[in-house]
């Protein structure tokens, strides 16, 4: 335990210290601050760093585990109403309790704040049981795909225009650090009684993107039956700036309450879910159940520690920049800034560090975590880029997400299966905690700048960080598809070539 904390620190320090340069140089060039403001965001990323080194260990060995032990006994029980039953109601109670959904729910003042979140939850469960058939059934993971992105595309165009980049926003705040381990380690779970293992990779991945999918189109039908006119957002909070040391303490330790307290909301429905799975039908060992539990005991103070930083230090930092960079004339190096932002705050997010690790234990390091999250951070950067363009320019969020979404379900029919699934997850893994409370409010700080309205440039950031990783992973997987083909093309010239010499030596 001591030696893989170990590990596990230097991973997040190596994560976040580019955000820290970054902001750092900032505030010494573009962005002037205070030494109060700069010492209470180093506090900041202080917590960052203990605290996802905390979760990721923490998850390792509780939120993954039991995810696999509740999916595998599922797919063995051959019940499937239960199977579906129990991964609805898993869907959305682990929703429900993603402190990013809530995050995001906040800032819109003219709709209940538990309807929509309620309707995420929904949205999350109906397409977790969607995901079940689809492996149960064998149906391919870009067919479903295509049908749902059809079907929000058609309702796009009947909900009110400030509607739709939250529905796409709500989508993207569901993958976060509570949902993610769980969901993956879940759709590992049901996948691991098929005995093909080729189909059984294919079927490991998508549980996650189907979980975007889901609330992208709850949150749409619900935008049919709410007055446009009505719509309105709350200003992001932003905590005044310290003026003295005693100052910078007092903001952490305000924060720190609230903290525990929701965190623990998080955990709790998890945590007796796993308890009433464990004493019915589990029945696993003393140690593991132990260790499970000692797992969400490390999870838990890590993601404590994360959001009283991410709230304290990087929320007003991140608006204060947003607002400074577009103030002057000369707005247009935002674009370029954004992009450097996007590529650091995805090498942050705790989530995007568990798909990469276990894409590279499912594939037998056939496809490095590297190299997925150099995708990432790729697809993140250009992503952030454009909607710093959008605040500058003020397009419509249609003009990039309906062509990137044609080009993904497109290039999904040509990748093989498994960067699908990837792809997807890998989209819906990168919008956490991160992009919610950091590269959310420097985009909203931008538009407020500008006097623009935030619910149509604010929101649909979110949905843009999402779909570029998308493109960017099925790009890999079709140059990977490709060398291996190649590859194979060679053997078999070579051993066609060995087979005529032989044949030669014979005579």
């Amino acid at each position: 335990m001591h030696k893989g904390y170990l590990g596990k620190l230097k991973e997040a320090t190596i994560s976040i210290a580019p955000i820290m340069y970054i902001v750092l140089i900032l505030a010494c060039t573009l962005v002037p601050m205070s030494w109060e403001v700069v010492v209470q965001f180093l506090i900041a990323v202080a917590l960052l760093i203990v605290g996802m080194s905390c979760f990721t260990l923490g998850a390792d060995s509780s939120m993954i585990p039991i995810g696999e032990s509740i999916g595998a006994f599922l797919s063995k029980t051959h019940k499937v109403w239960f199977m579906l039953l129990v991964g609805f109601l898993m869907g959305v109670v682990i929703t429900i309790a993603e402190p990013d959904l809530m995050v995001l729910a906040n800032q819109v003042s003219s709709i209940n704040t538990w309807a929509l979140v309620l309707a995420v939850g929904i949205g999350v469960g109906a397409f977790t049981v969607l995901s079940i058939l689809r492996t149960l059934l064998r149906v391919p993971l870009n067919i479903v795909l295509t049908v749902a992105y059809v079907i929000i595309f058609i309702l796009g165009f009947f909900v009110p225009p400030q509607f739709a980049p939250l529905a796409f926003d709500s989508g993207s705040v569901t993958t976060g650090p509570i949902s993610v381990p769980f969901l993956i380690a879940f759709g590992l779970g049901i996948a691991s009684v098929r005995s093909n293992k080729k189909t059984n990779s294919d079927d490991s991945f998508g549980l996650v993107a189907l979980g975007s999918a889901g609330p992208i189109l709850a949150v749409m039908i619900l935008g049919l039956f709410v007055d446009n006119s009505t719509l309105s957002t709350t200003q992001a909070t932003i905590i005044n700036e310290p003026e003295s040391f005693n100052d910078i303490v007092q903001s952490f330790l305000s924060v720190f309450p609230s903290s525990l307290t929701e965190v623990g909301i998080v955990l709790l429905p998890i945590l007796v879910i796993f308890l009433l799975f464990q004493f019915f039908v589990l029945h696993l060992p003393f140690k593991k159940v132990l260790r499970i539990i000692l797992g969400l005991l490390f999870v838990y103070g890590g993601i404590v520690m994360f959001f009283t930083g991410v709230n304290v230090g990087f929320l007003p930092v991140g608006n204060m920049i947003g607002s400074s960079l577009v103030a002057g004339e000369q707005n247009w190096y935002f674009v370029p800034i954004a992009c450097v932002l996007g590529a650091v705050i995805a090498l942050a997010e705790p989530a995007v560090h568990v798909l990469t690790h276990q894409v590279e234990v499912l594939t037998d390091g056939r496809i490095p975590a590297k190299t997925i999250l150099v995708c990432v951070c790729i697809g993140v950067a250009v992503s952030l880029g454009l909607c710093a363009l959008r605040v500058i320019c003020q397009f419509s969020i249609w003009y990039v997400l309906v062509p990137a979404y044609v080009l993904a379900i497109i290039l999904s029919f040509i990748v093989p299966h498994i960067f699908t699934g990837i792809a997807f997850d890998s989209g819906g893994v990168s919008t956490g905690a991160m992009a919610t409370t950091f590269v959310l409010p420097l985009i909203m700080g931008a538009c407020a700048s500008l006097g623009l309205d935030t619910l149509i440039y604010g929101f649909g950031t979110l949905a843009f960080i999402a779909v570029t990783p998308l493109l960017t992973i099925q790009v890999l997987g079709l140059v990977v598809d490709i060398v291996n083909k190649r590859k194979l093309k060679a053997e078999e010239n070579l051993i066609e070539k060995d087979a005529k010499v032989d044949i030669v030596e014979f005579d």
